[in-house]
């Protein structure tokens, strides 16, 4: 059939608009200075998709200067002309995009770097930053009031970075959502050990500095990232069932607080393996640093970091993580819920599993512990606001939840779920909306005046 000219001219007007919307969404644009969180807009980084890390640090306690070279690999997600990275306080020397010197610059927590051309859309590209300085830790309400991040210790340094304190010692992008693999290579002075995620690939001694090479093959968010320095009692060995085991504890602490930490360790990861599905990583372990300054632990990928020796419920909760949090992590801060509401949910079932108490009864102590016109129940678990992300109703009430949730459906249907939830987002990202969702799928449950009055409402809900 023959088209007539108006036809004609008409697709071609048409094809000339397609051409042009397409050939304006593959123009050259720079990536965003952030991925859209609401809790840390500028946190994370638009255009591109980190996959690998390769961290060269060196570190001096003595001046406690901090020497950097950090190798990020990434996908463009878009045609990049310019993208950013975060970082903190340290100062750049140096970039190169693919092998060449990139031109940048550097406003606040934020780098900018515009490389000699386009990065296509779709390619793996190479970024390597040389930057150093004095770090600091983070401080403010955000974590118990406490500091965080690169923490200078008597020894060395202990360094837990929840929720954006990672940017403080490497340039990355510093947000949940996109997780990476790395090599993290230290030199430290002679006779310091320095620990970090994965597992050891290497240590050597060479001149008066102490060499240490960590990998970590599964993909880890940055706040989960550690380098912490010092001087450590390390034990290694297997767990029961056979995983890798590392455990470094600060000789000052050695027989405090009368708990067997590798022994905790190594009994938590196994039964959270039959409980959760499978330990997502190479090696468990524990990291124990005389830090009574940082008052928290922290569910570090592979080997929690803790500031002096915990009790056992705090370590079971640390290696929770592992599951909730590390290999299944959030897509956005306001679901935080889901790492530390599971994370405290274990220490119930940790307790019924020692047989102590019920998870029904834990339930009912914190329940009953406070009032109705206690502060605590108007918290929104979730979406509890940055500055009380880690209120202890994201904690409590969050396990309040699974325990409500764990009644409404059962037993049968409630242990199939937690390692179905694992495995369905194992080494990826999750919120709220996918739980509620699979929740609903294995219990065949209606489930959301459930999740309405647990997580989205404020007030004490009616037993």
């Amino acid at each position: 059939m023959a088209l007539s000219r108006s036809a004609r001219l008409a697709v071609l007007a048409t094809a000339a608009a397609s051409f042009l919307t397409v050939a304006a969404s593959a123009a050259p644009a720079p990536g965003t200075p952030g991925v859209g969180d609401s809790y840390f807009p500028h946190a994370g980084n638009g255009g591109f998709d980190a996959r690998h890390y390769a961290l060269d640090l060196a570190y001096d306690p003595g001046t406690a200067r901090l020497d950097g070279r950090t190798t990020l690999t990434a996908r463009a997600t878009r045609n990049l002309s310019s993208f950013d990275l975060d970082l903190q306080q340290l100062t750049v020397s140096a970039v190169e995009v693919n092998g060449r010197s990139a031109r940048f610059t550097q406003d606040g927590d934020e780098v900018r770097i515009t490389p000699r051309g386009t990065l296509p859309q779709g390619r793996t590209f190479t970024v390597t930053v040389t930057y150093g300085g004095v770090p600091r830790p983070l401080g403010g309400p955000i974590v118990f009031g406490s500091q965080y991040g690169w923490m200078k210790t008597d020894d060395g340094v202990f360094v837990a970075c929840e929720p954006n304190a990672a940017s403080t010692w490497f340039p990355s992008s510093d947000h949940p959502s996109d997780k990476a693999t790395y090599d993290i290579r230290v030199k430290a002075p002679k006779g310091l050990t320095a620990v970090s995620n994965g597992r050891l690939v290497s240590t050597y001694d060479k001149g008066g500095a102490t060499y240490t090479h960590w990998r970590e093959d599964r993909p880890m968010a940055t706040y989960l990232a550690t380098a912490t320095i010092g001087k450590f009692d390390v034990r290694t060995g297997r767990t029961p069932s056979g995983i890798p085991i590392y455990v470094a504890i600060d000789p000052k602490l050695k027989n405090s607080n009368g708990v067997d930490v590798y022994a905790v360790t190594a009994a938590a990861t196994d039964y959270w393996s039959q409980v959760f599905g499978p330990y997502p990583f190479e090696e468990t372990g524990a990291i124990v640093d005389d830090m009574p300054e940082a008052g928290f632990s922290l569910e570090v990928q592979s080997k929690p970091a803790y500031s002096a020796v915990r009790n056992e419920s705090t370590i079971v909760h640390e290696l929770a993580h592992q599951w909730f949090g590390d290999s299944v992590s959030v897509e956005r801060w306001k679901d935080i819920w889901l790492n530390e509401g599971f994370a405290t949910y274990a220490q119930w079932l940790w307790a019924e599993h020692r047989g102590t108490r019920s998870a029904h009864d834990s339930f009912l102590a914190a329940y009953d512990a406070r009032p109705a016109d206690d502060a605590f129940w108007q918290i929104k678990v979730a979406d509890p606001q940055r500055d009380t992300m880690f209120a202890s109703a994201v904690y409590q009430r969050g396990a309040m939840t699974l325990q409500a949730l764990r009644e409404r459906i059962g037993d049968r249907a409630f242990f199939r779920l937690l390692p179905a939830w694992t495995k369905a987002h194992r080494y990826g990202n999750a919120n709220t909306a996918d739980f509620v969702r699979l929740a609903e799928q294995i219990s065949r449950q209606r489930l959301d005046d459930l999740f309405d009055t647990w997580l989205y409402t404020t007030g004490k809900p009616a037993l």
